[in-house]
């Protein structure tokens, strides 16, 4: 399946997709050279990620086929649906799903998404507010939420 390479700002990018859409989105943690050439089936999902790391771009419009249970498709179906600049909850994900006692479940299958960013796992914190586990690392989570929520200006008069 066709695969690029793309460098954002938390390192070198996987894309991998094809005709049918994009189906892994993944950060590396291990050194990798961007792609030279973009497959023709990629090139959107490049595109728009790159407006994303450059603050001009809040939602991704390219086609997505994920691989997954029914139940990881609900829940990262729910998870397109947390507005940019917004976090939730794992309990709030849960009760949303329709079960409060799924929340290790809704946790596991926010941990196996597919499509870093463009399915938004990073926008679901602890009841408590804190950072909690992110396969990117929570240096990554920490860095996307705050690019996602700039300070706002105050004004001075």
């Amino acid at each position: 399946m066709p695969t690029a390479f793309i460098q954002t700002p938390l390192g070198v990018t996987a894309i991998t997709g094809d005709g049918f859409g994009v189906s892994r989105i993944t950060v590396l943690n291990e050194e990798a050279r961007p792609s030279a050439t973009i497959p023709e089936e990629l090139q959107e999902a490049v595109t728009q990620l790159q407006e994303y790391f450059k603050g001009n771009r809040s939602e991704f419009t390219f086609k997505l086929n994920p691989e997954g249970t029914d139940f990881q498709k609900k829940v990262w179906d729910a998870l397109l649906k947390i507005p940019f600049g917004t976090t939730t909850s794992y309990q709030k994900l849960s009760v949303q799903l329709g079960d409060v006692k799924a929340i290790r479940a809704v946790a596991n299958a926010n941990g196996k998404n597919p499509l870093w960013i463009v399915v938004p796992c990073h926008r679901v914190i602890g009841s408590d507010g804190s950072l909690t586990g992110y396969a990117g690392g929570l240096w990554r989570k920490k860095w996307l939420l705050e690019h996602e929520t700039p300070p706002v200006q105050q004004s001075l008069f």
